[in-house]
């Protein structure tokens, strides 16, 4: 594969116009692509084999024209202090809103308080609900400035008015952060390199190889019911992955320069070295986001697959266009250490002056360096206090609870929020989480018998506030029965309820025939975190599995990626506690934003681990690949992590500030998944890199010595050369570099 990846290199390197023109093309073509599609229409949150998913499918199916995924929302009034909304200068208010808001063109229906039972108890709050025959995301802005225009005018009569549910729903903003994550990541590329035009190549790829994926997402988001978040996610990984990605194929590229290689040389070695760890880095996040398909739940397939499409449009632009990107630059990229050599130079002036200090002063080794031989001297140390840090860091995840976000999540600045207290605070806190039970009794003799039966043994269960009368279909087959639980929507209480109506349709399927389903927004929620719990084994295995018979292949021995997925074990779970300490504990919210503490999204561990190991992976493979380089050239196993800590340890440092920064800028988003998938992002970034990486890795490969790169002689035979250590680009360099600096024959370029 080197040898591959080098011809690869030479050619962009040779044919750099052609290669510029090829990437800038594709992005002008995602572009108009971007800008000629409709918007994204319905992006409904379906969870097939859910018993939620079935009893939606049966209201589609059984109540046609009811709208069941339209987009909702609850106008809520709450009368001054004093009055009561059954005044009858309220109820003309009221009533005034509701005739306005059955104007809309889009508007399915609209409850009227006083006719359907949407007075609180004691009479201070009221709500109507409408139901709209599109989706949230399809909502016309008319619908919604109507909506906000109706209530807007019973605050100027003289009410409290908020609204609540999806109708309401935007696309979520990342705020300014993100533009500083992006400078951040700038500085260090300039202090990394020492140079503006060196440090703005990788920025450059990363941002149109971003381009041209989030581009492809817009232009297919219709198409493939893509959903806002998607192409977020696409923008934080692919900016993160391809600026890593550039960089450490540009800070090769300047050491081959150092060597004294000509420059077409050292962009086909760079290629052919570190780009052969970026494509196997590479393939580990791709797995990893691809195998979030495990878990069965398109809209996270979707965000996966568009994510990893993304990565490899990184990988494949810093194997192309960097190198091209390089020939354009010239000698504006400086070999590495130059600043060294003159320093080497001024030293040896001052030493004939008699200045010995500055002589000292030039040889020192460099931080990486003096840092790998404090592990290798004190490996046990190390090793104990970065597993014992991890492992503190990760206690919060014992109390981890999860949960999908509702209006009780949201800030207490928005109306959605304001609205969902108001309804806590009328109709008790379960109202903001109804239970839809539908009674199926198609095969019933006596479905009305059904629907009663039903009723009554949902009655006499416990946290159960009210039970509405069925509600049957025309053909008389189907009824729903909606439930108002005692307890909040996230509750422990409301989960327990939900599994006692479903243990109750047992009985009454046992009896009759007929089937009884839960759903709802409350019982989609908590099928999703089921859903998610059982697939998180299954999909671990899969991910680490694939990934260490990958880094089999890559670093040929058995211990090396055994360590790898043993510290990315340790890495995820203490970033989980780090998650669990802010967003669930509130510890730091106010610094990070979180306007309120609840459970953690239910999404989060199972995406954690996919999107984390993939990340791991990358520093994992080009630290160790560096030291994999030197002991297959003959330096002892304690040399060889020196070594790799010479060469890698400066850039891995400043590929994990720049990842952290990158994800950091997201949590900033006003969308709360955002946030919190940025700050664990970050935080699993600063603990695998840091402390894994940075310290449990070579403390473990001293301790284990030779051992570490063991590899069964049956095994060893049965594997495939991929030759990332660049053995075979020894000959092939050696001929490049005898026609200095003159292009490859025309069958190398035949056979690239």
């Amino acid at each position: 594969m080197a040898t591959l990846l080098y011809r690869l290199g030479r050619f962009a390197f040779r044919r750099r116009h052609f290669t510029a023109l090829f990437w800038v093309a594709l992005l002008a073509l995602a572009g108009v692509g971007a800008a000629g599609a409709p918007v994204a229409g319905n992006t409904s949150f379906s969870i097939p084999g859910t018993e939620a998913q079935k009893a939606f499918d049966v209201l589609e199916e059984r109540f046609p024209g009811a709208s069941a995924d339209g987009a909702t929302a609850r106008v809520v009034f709450k009368a001054p202090a004093g009055e009561k909304m059954t005044d009858a200068g309220n109820k003309a208010i009221v009533r005034d809103t509701v005739e306005e808001l059955s104007d809309g063109s889009e508007v399915a229906r609209v409850t009227d308080p006083y006719q359907g039972g949407g007075v609180s108890r004691d009479g201070t709050v009221a709500y109507a609900s409408v139901s709209y025959q599109v989706s949230g995301m399809e909502l016309e802005e008319s619908s919604r400035d109507s909506l906000e225009d109706a209530a807007e005018g019973a605050r100027d009569a003289g009410l409290t008015v908020e609204i609540g549910g999806d109708a309401l729903q935007a696309v979520p903003e990342t705020g300014a952060t993100e533009i500083i994550g992006i400078g951040v990541a700038a500085v260090v590329l300039v202090i990394t390199f020492g140079s503006l035009v060196a440090a703005g190549l990788p920025l450059l790829t990363a941002l149109i190889g971003v381009g041209i994926g989030v581009a492809g997402i817009t232009a297919l988001a219709s198409t493939l019911e893509l959903g806002s978040t998607t192409s977020i996610l696409a923008t934080m990984i692919g900016l993160a992955v391809g600026i890593d990605y550039a960089l450490f194929i540009v800070s090769r590229y300047r050491a081959e320069l150092a060597e004294g290689r000509e420059r077409e040389d050292a962009a086909g070695r760079a290629v052919g070295t570190a780009g052969s760890a970026v494509v196997f880095a590479g393939l580990t996040v791709v797995i990893a986001l691809v195998g979030l398909s495990v878990v069965n739940i398109p809209m996270l397939t979707k965000m996966g697959i568009a994510a990893a499409v993304t990565v490899a449009i990184a990988v494949l632009i810093a194997l192309t266009m960097v190198p091209a990107l390089l020939g354009y630059a010239g000698r504006r990229v400086r070999a590495a250490g130059e600043k060294g050599k003159r320093r080497g130079r001024e030293a040896r002036e001052d030493e004939e002056k008699g200045n010995g200090t500055a002589k000292e002063k030039a040889r020192r080794p460099n931080m990486g360096t003096r840092w790998a031989r404090f592990v290798v001297r004190r490996p046990v140390a190390v090793l104990l206090l970065g597993v014992v840090g991890l492992g503190a860091a990760a206690i919060p995840a014992s109390s981890l609870e999860l949960g999908l976000p509702d209006d009780g999540s949201q800030p207490t600045s928005t109306t959605q929020r304001r609205a969902y207290d108001l309804l806590s605070e009328g109709f008790g806190p379960g109202f903001n989480g109804p239970l839809v039970v539908v009674v199926d009794a198609k095969n019933s003799d006596d479905p009305d018998a059904v629907f009663r039966q039903t009723g009554d043994d949902i009655k006499a269960l416990d946290d159960v506030v009210s039970v509405s009368p069925a509600a049957p279909n025309k053909a008389g087959d189907t009824a729903t029965i909606t439930v108002v639980p005692d307890s909040k929507p996230s509750s422990v209480a409301t989960e327990d309820l939900v599994h006692d109506i479903r243990d109750a349709g047992t009985g009454v399927k046992a009896d009759t025939g007929a089937d009884v389903l839960v759903t709802g927004a409350t019982a989609m929620n908590i099928d999703v975190s089921q859903k998610l719990n059982d697939a998180l084994v299954p999909y671990l295995t899969l991910v680490v599995g694939l990934a260490f018979l990958l880094l089999i292949v890559v670093f040929r021995s058995i211990l090396v990626p055994l360590k790898a997925a043993l510290g990315f074990l340790l890495s995820v779970m203490a970033a989980l506690g780090a998650v669990v300490a802010v967003f669930q504990w509130g510890w730091l919210s106010g610094l990070m934003g979180v306007e309120e503490t609840g459970p953690v999204m239910s999404m989060m561990p199972i995406f954690m681990v996919g999107v984390v190991f993939g990340l791991a992976m990358d520093y994992e493979v080009f630290l160790v690949t560096r030291m994999r380089e030197a002991y297959v050239h003959g330096e002892k196993p304690d040399e060889a992590v020196v070594t790799g800590f010479r060469h890698g340890a400066r850039v891995v440092s400043a590929a994990a500030v720049i990842m952290m920064a990158v994800f950091a800028g997201f949590i900033g988003s006003s969308e709360s998944m955002v946030k919190m998938i940025g700050f664990g992002l970050a935080i699993a970034v600063f603990f695998d890199a840091f402390v894994v990486r940075m310290a449990i890795v070579p403390a473990v490969l001293a301790l284990l010595g030779k051992k570490a790169w063991w590899l069964p002689k049956w095994l060893d035979r049965a594997l495939p050369n991929v030759d990332v250590e660049g053995e075979g680009l020894r000959a092939e360099g050696d001929a490049a570099a005898g026609e200095k600096g003159g292009s490859p024959d025309d069958r190398d370029l035949a056979r690239v």
